[in-house]
């Protein structure tokens, strides 16, 4: 039986919008297990990723509970917060936040560094990293304004996954990508995904959303629809495609 990493009970965010409480997510109770692709969907403004970051602890729930590992993590300190996330979570935005006056392997050493001490490991570990998502040696001594889109968000997941956590959070990671780019990118999340690494990814894209194995759908603030896929393909792409998108015409998307 796969077990669970991620947990949350009766989960609730709400928002002020001119003095009117508007309740994002309402008693929300989710299980996320480990080894999972777990893909977030749902209609513009339905909180895919309000409920992202309060389950990565980059936000706090107005009330309920976030139990990650079996750790409450909601009313942790903002410093607790901190060191747990640098431990457990690896995050890949739209936006990528590359440290501009920094080289490609500088950007990942920096948050590598913070978690673990041994430098000399480290810089192997970041450039055998940096060429499995197909940069070279090359682009590791470029700055983030030498790199397409394509290339910095490859950096960007890199430095994500450089401390091996135990859930790798994305938001939206190819909104900002061609389609070429974008495929690349998820390519990479196929690949680390089939490693064993646990995913949590929010979506709006259909393309995108073929990768996971589990498939959430948020509406009113709650979980309506959870959908089983086997692990991606591109060989059964097309069956995939017609099978997602019935689930998600069903859940009104």
């Amino acid at each position: 039986m796969v077990s669970s990493i991620l947990k949350t009970q009766k989960l609730c965010k709400s928002f002020s919008n001119g003095g009117v409480q508007q309740h994002v997510i309402k008693n929300l109770d989710l299980d996320i297990r480990e080894g999972d692709f777990t893909v977030i969907m749902g209609a513009s403004g339905s909180g895919k990723s309000t409920l992202l970051y309060a389950l990565s602890g980059m936000d706090r729930p107005g009330m309920g509970k976030v139990i990650f590992d079996g750790k409450e993590i909601q009313d942790f300190s903002n410093d607790e917060l901190a060191v747990f996330r640098r431990g457990n979570c690896g995050f890949v935005f739209q936006s990528i936040y590359l440290l501009e006056n920094q080289t490609v392997l500088d950007n990942v050493l920096t948050a590598a560094l913070i978690v673990q001490k041994n430098s000399q490991e480290l810089v192997a570990k970041a450039k055998e990293l940096l060429k499995r998502v197909g940069l070279n040696e090359d682009d590791f001594v470029k700055y983030p304004n030498q790199l397409s889109g394509g290339e910095a968000q490859r950096v960007g997941i890199v430095r994500a996954i450089i401390n091996d956590p135990r859930i790798l959070f994305a938001d939206e990671p190819t909104g900002q990508l061609n389609s070429s780019s974008g495929k690349d990118v998820l390519d990479i999340f196929t690949d680390i995904h089939n490693k064993g690494q646990s995913i949590v990814m929010v979506t709006h894209d259909l393309k995108t959303a073929l990768r996971g194995t589990r498939i959430l759908y948020l509406k009113d603030g709650g979980i309506v629809g959870d959908h089983a896929m086997r692990p991606y393909s591109e060989d059964d792409e097309k069956e995939r495609r017609n099978d997602l998108t019935a689930f998600l015409e069903e859940m009104g998307w």
